[in-house]
């Protein structure tokens, strides 16, 4: 079940059967699935978290039922006692291909697991129970959890006053914002039944290319692409604020990725061209669309970014196919006519 944003936290009453407020969590969304002792960590997208978090298979096989379907994000926190926060950069560290790198990661950055939903718990389904109801029911099956266990229960509250209290402090800790959901709604897989707030509109692109730096030394910007209905992956803008030192890393980071001629050669390729870059430089050096890359913007017109957007970090969780239009946030329609005087 998905997300909507919104732009601020709605009324506990704003619908039927009104509201209940979580803090939204950074870090990696997954659904827990164990049966006895076969655990999956489902993503969003098709890649599973399963082998890159052991401690947290161990942690499910350890604290949560025998056979359970759970709602819940990934995260890893540092910090000194009564200084933590969570940390993103070490979360993303974690999807690493080399096995012995899971491993020592595992030990030195352990990550923990925030449960919010109970979908299924034994041979009962609980996907048509209202959220009150699953929240119930989730409350008493993590109720026997010890102190220092490496699962939680996210908090929950009907008050919205309370709701727009966490969303000003909690962010000091690194959370993203809040969640509101409706008391009564059933769980709705791949439906934006939930409202998000977040402190800022993001969205996830495809990283499909990029152009040298105007000094020629480095990366000067970097094309975003998402997909259509139809499958096929759009332009739609691009990141051009890099320091002289990161455009020179990211041409080393990116070279894997560069496509290639049968004799090797960079297929160089061009952007379409519009009236205001009929004399411009639109070449650009083609990558694979295999890296996905979070952005801030504040709207999408159309197909297209409307200014530059902020790179905020690389997203090792998702995959690059579901990058596509309609999971960018975009701003309400407005009648124009009613801002006009």
């Amino acid at each position: 079940m998905l997300a909507k944003a919104v732009a601020s936290v709605p009324a506990a009453d704003s619908v039927p059967g009104g509201l209940i407020y979580e803090p939204k969590w950074d870090g990696f969304r997954c659904i827990v699935l164990r049966d006895g002792d076969e655990v999956e960590l489902a993503s969003r997208g098709a890649k599973p978290l399963t082998r890159y978090f052991p401690e947290v298979v161990e942690a499910v096989r350890e604290y949560l039922p025998q056979q359970c379907a759970i709602d819940a994000e990934i995260v890893v926190r540092s910090g000194s006692s009564g200084a933590q926060r969570l940390q993103w950069e070490a979360l993303s560290q974690r999807i690493h291909p080399a096995a012995s790198r899971v491993a020592k990661l595992s030990q030195e950055t352990p990550a923990e697991l925030v449960c919010f939903d109970l979908l299924a718990l034994g041979q009962e389904s609980l996907l048509h129970e209202p959220f009150r109801e699953r929240r119930a029911r989730l409350e008493a099956v993590l109720a026997p959890l010890p102190d220092g266990a490496p699962i939680h229960l996210t908090r929950a509250t009907r008050d919205a006053d309370e709701a727009r209290d966490w969303f000003e402090r909690f962010e000091g800790a690194g959370l993203d914002g809040v969640v509101a959901k409706p008391a009564d709604r059933p769980y709705e897989p791949g439906k934006r039944t939930m409202l998000k707030i977040k402190h800022k509109r993001t969205g996830d692109a495809v990283v499909t290319g990029y152009r040298v730096h105007k000094s020629g030394q480095g990366v000067g910007s970097l094309l975003l692409g998402l997909y259509g209905d139809d499958g096929r992956l759009f332009n739609v803008g691009g990141i051009a604020a890099f320091t002289a030192k990161r455009r020179l890393e990211l041409v080393e980071e990116l070279e894997p990725l560069v496509v290639r001629d049968d004799d090797g050669h960079v297929a160089h390729a061009e952007t379409d061209r519009s009236r205001f870059s009929s004399a411009k430089d639109v070449s650009y050096v083609p990558l694979r669309p295999e890296r996905v890359v979070e952005v801030a913007f504040d709207q999408l017109e159309g197909w297209r970014f409307r200014h530059a957007v902020t790179f905020l970090r690389w997203r090792p969780d998702r995959e690059p196919t579901s990058c596509t239009i309609d999971q960018i946030d975009r701003a309400p329609a407005y009648d124009l006519g009613e801002v006009l005087l």
